[in-house]
């Protein structure tokens, strides 16, 4: 796809979001540039940093969703974060300059991550942003971080087209192209007798509009029948009316593509209306936070993965006790991809930092050139090696598929992950 007609398209769309306003939190982070007195504007870019360097640790911005119903994934995502942060500085950070996260909350819409990134961009004088949490967001706030030619790097935008948005737009999570056909050939091993398949998608979301095109060409592929396709909305609650539709045409299998809690009531409703056959969920509902939701219900379900704990190799190693330590419970994808890519922007900035310090650099200089490190540098991560391709997806080789397993009670589950 050539990259301008997407950054036309996206830019196009932010401008229409923005005249209705922007929400979001707007807390946290100091400002550790300093900047010369005789150049101010209101300019949303770069214009008020054009003579702005590095003072102390170098900033790094976060902006993932701490409130709403995303937050069952933004949480997971701060914890990777966190995690690198103590683990990157506990090495030296960056040749000896410690790095500083900056967490903005984007909420769980579009409004709230753009008004994340901006200030994140134009108040913490940000090197780049791991963000935002969902690709509904990334589409909006993305070009905002183009605009300003600010690097980011997305942990969990797996829609089709987010590197396409803009020069400066990466991400460290595998398009789900590549990972969603891996849980349904993983169902059809558990049940070759699979023939009539049930799709549910989130109709308000980018990623799941998305993610069930994979789905069902998958379908199509694999020989299966699509016998019907139920829509719903991520703030829903009640999946009776789309359940029950479902359930009467005798499906064998239910694949779902939402978010955490819509994903895990929809699982629980269909099971207590008597619905026994496999489930695959999407990446939506590839958090251990889907547990509570629909407890001993949840037992069975597949989800296919971009990372596994037991991965080989020190980083990932280092990563699964440090986060096993802390929440006494093994790493999620989602904390392991937010840890992978505030590890990219370290590695990153050691690279550049030996070829031109980056203490020395004006703001706007060194985030070009880091945009530029980033996209040239292969990083041994959690996830294993990855690296780029030139307008920023992410090269990776190892995928995964997880089965939930819970106690009969509902107290505990976990994902167990099949050979």
């Amino acid at each position: 796809m050539n990259k301008a007609i997407a950054r036309t398209t996206a830019l196009l769309s932010t401008c229409a979001l923005l005249l209705t306003g922007c929400g979001g939190d707007g807390g946290g982070g100091n400002t550790p540039v300093t900047s010369s007195p005789t150049n101010s504007s209101s300019t949303p870019s770069n214009t008020a940093s054009d003579t702005a360097t590095l003072s102390g640790a170098i900033p790094i911005g976060i902006a993932v969703a701490q409130t709403s119903n995303v937050a069952l994934l933004g949480q997971e995502e701060v914890a990777g974060a966190k995690l690198a942060e103590k683990y990157f500085n506990s090495k030296g950070g960056v040749n000896g300059t410690p790095i500083k996260l900056v967490f903005q909350d984007t909420s769980g819409d579009e409004a709230g991550a753009i008004n994340a990134f901006q200030t994140l961009i134009n108040k913490d004088k940000v090197v780049g942003i791991v963000g935002p949490t969902l690709s509904q967001q990334a589409f909006s706030a993305d070009p905002i971080g183009e605009r300003a030619k600010v690097p980011i790097i997305g942990p969990s935008n797996t829609a089709k087209g987010i590197p396409e948005i803009g020069d400066y737009v990466a991400r460290v999570s595998a398009p789900v192209s590549v990972v969603a056909p891996n849980s349904v050939k993983a169902a059809l091993k558990q049940n070759p007798q699979l023939k009539k398949v049930a799709v549910f998608y989130a109709q308000n979301d980018a990623f799941s509009k998305s993610e069930t095109e994979i789905f069902q060409q998958t379908v199509k592929d694999q020989g299966l029948e699509l016998i019907t396709v139920q829509k719903f909305q991520t703030s829903d609650t009640d999946f009776q009316s789309q359940a029950t539709n479902a359930i009467n045409l005798k499906p064998d299998l239910v694949i779902i593509s939402g978010l955490a809690a819509d994903g895990g009531n929809l699982v629980r409703q269909l099971r207590e209306l008597g619905y026994k056959g496999l489930i695959v969920g999407g990446n939506g509902l590839n958090t251990s936070n889907l547990l509570p939701v629909c407890k001993a219900l949840c037992d069975g379900v597949l989800i296919a993965q971009a990372y596994s704990p037991e991965h080989p190799g020190e980083i990932n190693a280092a990563f699964r006790k440090a986060y096993t330590d802390e929440y006494k419970k093994e790493p999620p994808q989602f904390s392991a991809q937010t840890f992978t890519a505030v590890q990219v922007y370290v590695e990153a900035l050691q690279a550049l930092d030996k070829k031109s310090k980056v203490n020395k650099l004006q703001l706007p200089e060194l985030r070009t050139e880091l945009n530029k490190q980033i996209l040239a540098g292969t990083y041994n991560t959690p996830l294993g090696e990855i690296g780029f391709t030139p307008i920023g997806e992410v090269v990776q080789k190892d995928f995964y598929v997880a089965q939930i397993k819970m106690e009969k009670d509902g107290s505990k589950g976990k994902f167990t992950f099949l050979k």
